[in-house]
């Protein structure tokens, strides 16, 4: 199948693409920035937008530096910027390796970060990421700014709090402390392939005890998020085998885990809790 007729606009300035978002987004106008989920449900015929806005030649969106204690990701970085570091220390260390579960190669040089968001699929790495680091999004649109912090922003399958007129301009993930320790883990049936169940975990140490744990789990349920249970099993404890089975089975009881022809919610409960310990011992190996 082909796509619709549709009308094609490629602003120059943030302001030219937020007038026109404005002006079309009633009839189902759409801002194109990766276009690797996009152009695939348009060529199906799931998606049928009258107008597509091409924020590519946009320069301010291809921002990626570190502001206020913060890496600022914008609109049209691809995830392909990732395969080195995008800032020094534990933050870009990690981000680059998340991006190698991105998909695959080619569609890591088109699409883009900002973009998985926006698209908001349950199976995102980068929608975990956001959510697990407490992300803010910057969103904007031609009556104003607003920041939306992650829990807020991811509603449900692929269903975000973002208006229709609204662009995701640029995400902010907040830096890793030096003494920061990760783990990350990810399954699917192969390479490539949409995620049945991940999880990232971060924490400090202090006098030996888990300080600031942030867990998150993607692709399980709906949207992804912070899985509080978990991190309380954490906070306070000293590293051990016995600690992070306690945290990925509190994980894994939290959960509501979705269930599709090929996959179960029981077993998607429990691989959340395999990926979950093995994550945390990842930070401790």
């Amino acid at each position: 199948m082909k796509p619709t007729a549709f009308e094609y606009h490629a602003p120059t300035t943030v302001n030219e693409a937020l007038a026109l978002l404005a002006e079309h987004a009633p009839n189902d106008g759409r801002i194109l920035a990766g276009g690797q989920s996009l152009v695939p449900t348009m060529a199906f015929r799931l998606a049928r937008p009258t107008h597509l806005i091409d924020i590519n030649q946009i320069v301010e969106l291809e921002k990626l530096s570190v502001e206020d204690g913060a890496l600022c990701i914008g609109a049209t970085v691809r995830h392909a910027k990732f395969h080195t570091p995008a800032c020094e220390g534990v933050l870009g260390d990690l981000l680059t390796e998340v991006v190698n579960n991105v998909a695959h190669y080619p569609i890591r040089q088109r699409g883009t970060f900002c973009g998985s968001l926006a698209h908001s699929d349950p199976a995102s790495e980068w929608c975990m990421v956001a959510a697990t680091l407490d992300a803010t999004m910057i969103v904007q649109s031609a009556s104003g700014e607003r920041a939306i912090p992650a829990d807020e922003f991811f509603d449900t399958v692929m269903t975000t709090t973002l208006n229709d007129d609204e662009l995701l301009r640029e995400v902010r993930i907040p830096l890793l402390s030096n003494d920061s320790v990760y783990g990350f883990q990810e399954f699917s049936r192969r390479a490539g392939d949409f995620a049945i169940s991940m999880t990232l975990v971060t924490y400090r140490l202090e006098a030996g005890k888990i300080v600031d744990p942030h867990l998150g789990v993607g692709g399980a349920e709906d949207r992804p998020r912070r899985i509080a249970e978990a991190e309380a099993a954490l906070a306070g404890q000293i590293p051990s085998d016995n600690v992070f089975r306690a945290a990925a089975n509190a994980a894994a009881a939290a959960i509501d885990p979705m269930e599709d022809h090929a996959t179960n919610a029981q077993y998607r409960r429990e691989l959340t809790a395999t990926l979950v310990r093995r994550a945390l011992e990842n930070t401790v190996s």
